[in-house]
């Protein structure tokens, strides 16, 4: 594992590490283990470090074709910089926590996670990559990684890893459903029950866009979702509601509550009982990458975008193992669209 802290100015090349070899890693070559901790770094890249006699074993000189076994411990000396790093953009994250292993944000609604398409810079990797440079003694030395998404346009807590054994487990923890999420959505309409869940399977829409899905009978490849509800509060148009995905398939609040004749209030796509939203731009149609559309939505109400906000992600340290929640406080346009809401409901 690497220590980081602040510092005023990079620390010039080459840069020195040690490392011990974990049980996860035991018996790989040299320069994969080096890798898998310098993750900026080429295959390529690393080889030539360590032909150029930048890595020891237990203090000896390392070729690159020898394997490291738990328990040895690994000195690096990086001659080069790395290879692959993400552009870094200004970070405007409001971070909720950090440690050596992971790093937990609000996302602002309008940031894509990933670069994409024509969109390949000011993503949240992108804003991750400049706070994590911001906090090591080597710009690229860390490579933040995600191991769960949410929509463009919906904000909140997101945790992204820092180091490779946190990704592995914290990737196997959301993919074998071991993580709390809560949300808060605004749907159209008034829902009577107090609470209920949708256990409807879900798969791409028939509109040729990838990037929809559908709980349609007719919805291509479907899998088993299944998202439980309970009201908040009610108001004359719309609810308030805390919504729990039990699954983590894609769009899956917003397709699901839609199904059941309540969309999202803003939402780009979503209609009532499965009905898919006529594309409005042509650059929408373009761009299959993009997960939601970048242009606001006129909601006659503050907020100008679907009114979803990942408000709680609670999961078991990847690396302590203690459980742990992150909250995240509701961004000026949800807080004020709730506030008019709520006068209004009042007179």
């Amino acid at each position: 594992m690497i220590r980081t802290a602040p510092v005023p100015h990079p620390a010039p090349l080459p840069y020195r590490a040690q490392l011990t070899v974990e049980r996860e890693l035991s018996g790989i070559r040299i320069d994969s283990f080096l890798v898998r901790h310098f993750r900026n770094y080429t295959s390529w890249r690393m080889q030539r470090i360590v032909r150029g006699g930048g890595a020891t074993i237990n203090a000896a000189p390392a070729a690159e074709t020898d394997r490291v076994f738990e328990g040895q411990t690994i000195g690096v000396r990086l001659l080069e910089p790395p290879d692959k790093l993400l552009a870094p953009s200004p970070c405007r994250l409001p971070v909720l926590y950090s440690d050596a292993w992971i790093v937990v944000v609000n996302k602002p609604a309008g940031v894509i996670a990933h670069p994409t398409g024509e969109h390949q810079s000011d993503t949240l990797v992108n804003q991750l990559q400049h706070w994590a440079d911001g906090n090591s003694p080597l710009r690229g030395l860390l490579r933040p990684g995600l191991v769960h998404r949410l929509d463009r346009q919906t904000s909140g807590v997101m945790v992204a890893v820092l180091h490779h054994l946190s990704h592995r487990r914290l990737a196997e923890a959301f993919e074998d459903g071991r993580v709390s999420k809560s949300y808060l959505a605004l749907v159209e309409g008034r829902i009577e029950r107090d609470r209920g869940e949708v256990r409807l399977p879900i798969g791409r829409a028939r509109t040729g866009r990838h990037v929809l899905m559908s709980s349609r009978a007719d919805a291509l490849d479907p899998r088993p979702a299944l998202t439980r509800f309970e009201v908040v509060q009610r108001f004359s148009r719309s609810t308030l509601v805390r919504a729990y995905p039990a699954t983590g398939r894609n769009h899956q609040i917003r397709v699901h509550l839609a199904q059941i004749g309540h969309p999202l209030v803003g939402d780009e796509f979503y209609q009532a009982h499965g009905r898919i939203r006529p594309i409005r731009m042509a650059s929408d149609a373009a761009d299959e990458s993009v997960d939601a559309s970048g242009s606001t939505v006129e909601t006659g109400l503050p907020i100008r975008r679907h009114a979803l906000h990942a408000e709680r992600l609670s999961a078991a340290h990847p690396i302590t193992g203690v459980w742990m929640e992150w909250d995240a406080p509701l961004p000026k346009d949800f807080a004020d669209t709730l506030q008019l809401l709520q006068r209004e409901n009042g007179r």
